[in-house]
């Protein structure tokens, strides 16, 4: 097997002490499938038992974006044919696939530029540096197409972004861009997308003048991109507030959006999420806030094994089929959810 080979889903660039996996099917927006999974697995194993390569770099190819999540086409196709094991090996793959880089014993950076969700937030989750740039769009919409965060997403969302936050981005699927994804604790740096193919060669050239703990090795690191980085970042302390006072440890959807029909501080917000839940599938809106009480400071191991059980259990629900039919396949975003409304669901006889 030709590593550099073009044609590859995904690329493994070997510099003096670099690992570059680059995800390689521009055309679908890099989109996760089961094959790339594998070459990611493979790739990140044989980075690791390397004693030369120091640390581990991802980034797409093709400008538009790292990844847009998992190719739920074929997922969807899975289902179809009763092949819900094939499925569920996708999941469980990936999975393993996210918790090895969020327990990478060597330093990983992920460029995520241009968008990034579902399975390539997965990936940026686990960097110990996240670049975004001003084209990086980050966004959790699977309840749109009758799913759920995942990807470890309701577990590690909650070390990484402020109160209430993993709460609004997972049941509204609000669209963070640029800068934004930093404040919000999904990236850690933000440069300019001029910069990308420099920060490239300046990682690529890297030679480590001693042997490093991981620690010192990612100092270096940091200190040899900051030339690069913008650390003036705006806030939004007024968006904050609002949504950890409505988000924040809710455990009822009703209520949540009950709260915001009396809302007369932040009204643009308030429509926003209207807007935004009517789009989606209320089974997955109830999953996901079930998925975000239960994972709530968990290992992300248990994290994991929640996920794929809730995963399992949606994909044969209707309302997956139909949400990829009325998204991704026919288009006509005209989805008819079963149950049509967040009162009709019964979700207690699931147990994570």
């Amino acid at each position: 097997m030709n590593e550099n080979n073009e044609l590859l889903p995904v690329m493994l660039r070997r510099s003096k002490f670099t690992a570059a996996i680059v995800l390689n099917r521009p055309d679908v927006l890099n989109s996760l499938n089961l094959e790339m999974v594998r070459y990611i697995n493979a790739f990140l194993q044989k980075a690791l038992a390397d004693k030369q390569c120091q640390f581990i770099l991802f980034y797409g190819s093709g400008g538009r974006g790292l990844c847009a999540g998992g190719d739920m086409k074929t997922i969807a196709q899975k289902v179809k044919e009763q092949a819900c094991g094939q499925a569920r090996s996708f999941f469980a793959e990936e999975y393993a696939m996210d918790l090895m880089i969020q327990n990478c014993a060597k330093p990983i950076i992920v460029i995520a530029d241009g968008i990034t969700m579902g399975g390539g937030l997965g990936i940026t989750a686990g960097a110990d540096i996240a670049i975004a740039t001003e084209r990086t769009r980050m966004a959790m919409p699977e309840a749109r197409i009758g799913f759920f965060p995942d990807v470890g997403a309701t577990g590690w969302m909650f070390s990484k972004c402020p109160p209430g936050y993993p709460e609004y981005l997972g049941l509204t699927g609000y669209d963070m861009q640029g800068m934004e994804c930093v404040r919000l604790g999904l990236a850690t740096h933000f440069t300019n997308s001029a910069n990308i193919l420099s920060i490239i060669k300046a990682l690529e050239e890297y030679e480590p003048v001693a042997v490093r703990n991981k620690d010192s090795l990612l100092a270096e690191l940091r200190n040899r991109l900051s030339p690069f980085f913008d650390f003036n970042l705006p806030q939004n302390q007024e968006m904050d507030l609002w949504v950890a006072e409505y988000f924040a440890g809710k455990s009822d959807l009703e209520e949540i959006l009950d709260s915001l029909s009396y809302c007369s501080l932040e009204t643009k917000l308030c429509d926003e999420v209207f807007t935004s839940i009517k789009e989606r599938s209320p089974t997955a809106l109830v999953l996901t806030l079930k998925l975000l009480r239960h994972n709530e400071g968990r290992p992300l191991p248990d994290v994991f094994a929640a996920e794929l059980k809730a995963a399992e259990h949606i994909i044969r629900y209707p309302d997956f089929l139909e949400g990829v039919r009325a998204r991704l396949e026919d288009k006509d975003n005209l989805p008819r959810w079963n149950p049509d409304k967040i009162s009709k669901v019964d979700l207690t006889n699931f147990v994570l």
